[in-house]
């Protein structure tokens, strides 16, 4: 208990050294001291006390021994003192606070893996492939020229640029700056978190890193939860690791969308079959500015509404009509686009400037078949192929295993692979089947068999690796 109030007088401490300047009276400043000190203590212990409980729930240890574990992951918020021995770039803004909250999350994650199966299996798959990636990035950025041209550097330490490829200077342009041009083709939420973060850190890049590689580790665990209770723990470990594995992963560790999309879809679903539709309808309405496909989580919302109340639905109306928290998540960027552009549509109507279009699903195909046959250089052949093998492994998983799923899993899988595909192009289609988490669930129902296993991991493996030296040098993967 010692080392968790020491913790919240800490925290209170600098929750008045913060406030200091503002506080232009003496009086004042001598007085709210110590009432932030008591607040702080008083909090961290209502917090500790809370949360032990919570662990001691879910892992089913004692409440006592839960209060002793979950009191080493306060121990870093002591390191907030060496705010006054580091030099100032080290601290400067919330640097440090972030540093030891960080380091506080992790060590509480540490000890949920000690005693829950669930958070120790993804945390194994999330350690093992993502250090393998961030590695094999690192090392072909420092190894392997980049690709012959100009490019942009969002940051000018080489290791730290590595995750600012592509889309991700939009993500961080819109973060720093607000809305110009082009960039309004990309939602909201996800700039915005780092633009929250990145004002704490003082650098966007590794607020945008940090946010993914979190969004990403609750994500699995979502879909871990998710899958062991549509089927078993087998199912779940599998579908991790696959979707850990899949040759478009590199972007769950870039500055992209992928890793937040990915988290607040499998949530939504998540909540969805708990029929806790209050967070379902949250999750999707965060999923909806986070992507315009997250409107498509309507469907499956409806669907499982009504497999819930089938023989009741009169009665049980209010619970569809939260629903329209789905679409209202696209609605708000809708009416700020309609306010700053006077287009409600402009986010649509500035793909154009990507060769984007509404067009019958078809047509994408037969636009990447003519691009590639008519193409004169390599690499615009070998981008086609990639784009037309994704595509056609997302509707080969789906036709193969959709009667493995339930339906509001097809009806998403449907339209998260039509959506795309009726754009006229199937650019970016690797990176659209890395978030639709209903195949990996096919693949790891079909991956209990041990040659499909190895069929999965023998395509996957080496696929990621090409992908991640690909991005990591400026090459465009998806």
């Amino acid at each position: 208990m010692l080392s968790v109030a020491l913790a919240g007088a800490t925290l209170g401490f600098f929750a008045w050294y913060v406030a200091l300047p503002a506080l232009q009276n003496p009086v004042l400043s001598d007085l709210a001291l110590p009432v932030l000190v008591a607040v702080g203590i008083i909090a961290v212990l209502y917090l500790w006390g809370a949360y032990a409980g919570y662990l001691a729930r879910r892992t089913g240890i004692t409440l006592a021994r839960s209060l002793q574990y979950d009191a080493l992951a306060w121990i870093p918020m002591l390191l907030l003192w060496l705010s006054f021995a580091l030099p100032p770039e080290l601290t400067h803004g919330a640097r440090l606070f972030v540093a030891c909250a960080l380091l506080a999350a992790l060590v509480k994650v540490g000890i949920a893996a000690r005693f829950n199966q669930t958070v120790r299996d993804v945390l194994v798959t999330f350690v093992l492939t993502r250090s393998a990636i961030i590695v094999i990035a690192e090392l072909a950025a420092v190894t392997i020229g980049q690709r012959a041209g100009t490019h942009v550097s969002e940051s000018s330490h080489l290791l730290l640029a590595v995750w600012g490829r592509w889309d991700a200077v939009h993500y961080l342009t819109i973060a720093e700056r607000g809305y110009l041009g082009t960039d309004m083709a990309f939602f909201p939420l996800y700039p915005l978190t780092i633009a929250a973060l990145g004002s704490f850190l003082g650098n966007h890049l590794i607020a945008g890193f940090l946010i993914s590689n979190a969004c990403f580790f609750f994500g699995l665990l979502y879909l871990y939860k998710l899958l062991a209770h549509e089927y078993d723990r087998a199912v779940a470990r599998r579908a991790i690791f696959y979707i850990s594995i899949f040759p478009s992963a590199i972007f769950f560790s870039a500055v992209y969308t992928e890793s937040l999309f990915f988290m607040l879809t499998v949530a939504s679903f998540y909540y969805m079959r708990e029929k806790k539709w209050w967070a379902a309808g949250i999750f999707g309405c965060l999923a909806a500015l986070t992507r315009v496909e997250g409107v498509l989580l309507l469907a499956p919302f409806f669907f499982e509404w009504f497999a819930a109340y089938r023989d009741r639905w009169s009665s049980a109306l209010r619970q569809l009509c939260i629903g329209a928290l789905i679409p209202f998540g696209m609605a708000l960027y809708m009416g700020y686009l309609w306010v700053l552009r006077g287009d409600p549509l402009y986010f649509s109507h500035v793909q154009a400037h990507w060769h984007r279009h509404l067009a019958p699903p078809w047509v994408s195909v037969i636009n990447s078949v003519t691009l590639m046959v008519h193409a004169t250089r390599g690499n615009t052949i070998a981008n086609q192929a990639l784009e037309l093998a994704f595509t056609a492994l997302m509707i080969g998983v789906l036709v193969g295993g959709w009667k493995r799923l339930r339906p509001s899993y097809i009806a998403y899988m449907g339209l998260s692979i039509l959506v795309p595909m009726s754009t006229s192009s199937l650019m970016s289609m690797p990176r659209f089947a890395l978030v639709l988490f209903p195949m990996f669930a096919i693949l790891a129902r079909w991956g209990g068999k041990p040659w499909v296993n190895t069929a999965i991991v023998a395509f996957s493996l080496p696929l990621l690796g090409l992908f991640t030296v690909l991005f990591a040098d400026w090459y465009w993967v998806a």
